[in-house]
């Protein structure tokens, strides 16, 4: 199980939520709308879904995020769990997820859960990494790729098989820029790749090889391809 860094994640890799941020107009939250933010890291769009009125909860897999997370946000509630296999008794109108589905290998066992946790007609609003993301993070630094990233039909067909049906889909070219002009992709290694356990050497020849085609403009920058999804219950 990968243990995350929440401190990191907040001060080298905002990135993340504030990309996010451009999905909220698609979920648009109303007030006393019951909304479940999946995967919400340290909590910074639970907090603006919270913010338009709705009655918003947070969960992510990382006790860290969650902890994190309430600090930041201590008028919101904030749990742990796993969209692989949660459940609860509630039905939410709406499920909202940022950065995180990429990381779900099951992803029908994923898709069933949030069916499951919205009411008839509630909608699923979602964002990750889809089919192309981090090509050549990847191929030019030949490590074997641990996400799942899959095209519109073949998420579409995940959807649809659990009770979803996509409405709106969209697949986004987004060349990101990382933080620290100097150590950016050491950072993001240290967030995002710890499961490849690369020591200094190894990272410092990682940035040889990449160094052509994801440095430039004096930034670090990630080769990005983020599908974005709108998607109802039946």
């Amino acid at each position: 199980m990968t243990v995350w860094n929440p401190n990191l994640y907040q001060d080298q890799h905002s990135f993340v939520w504030k990309y996010g941020s451009d999905l909220l107009p698609l979920l648009n939250p109303q007030p006393g709308e019951r909304i479940l933010d999946v995967g919400c890291g340290t909590g910074q769009l639970t907090a603006s879904i919270a913010e338009a009125g709705a009655i918003v909860t947070g969960m992510d897999s990382s006790a860290e995020m969650v902890a994190k997370a309430a600090i930041n946000y201590p008028a919101i509630p904030f749990l742990v769990g796993d969209i692989r296999n949660w459940r609860s008794n509630q039905r939410f109108d709406a499920v909202f997820s940022n950065a995180v589905l990429h990381w779900v290998k099951d992803a029908d066992a994923a898709a069933a859960s949030i069916a499951a946790s919205l009411r008839p007609g509630g909608r699923f609003v979602a964002e990750f990494g889809g089919f192309g993301n981090t090509r050549l993070l990847l191929e030019k630094g030949g490590l074997q790729n641990p996400w799942y990233y899959p095209g519109i039909s073949e998420y579409a067909g995940v959807l649809e098989r659990n009770g979803l049906e996509t409405r709106q889909a969209f697949l986004i070219d987004r060349p990101t820029r990382l933080e620290d002009p100097q150590f950016g992709l050491r950072n993001w290694m240290a967030m995002f790749g710890k499961q490849w356990k690369l020591d200094q050497p190894a990272l410092m020849e990682l940035e040889e090889k990449l160094r052509p085609h994801l440095f430039y403009d004096g930034h670090w920058h990630i080769d990005y391809r983020r599908i974005r999804i709108v998607a109802v219950k039946w």
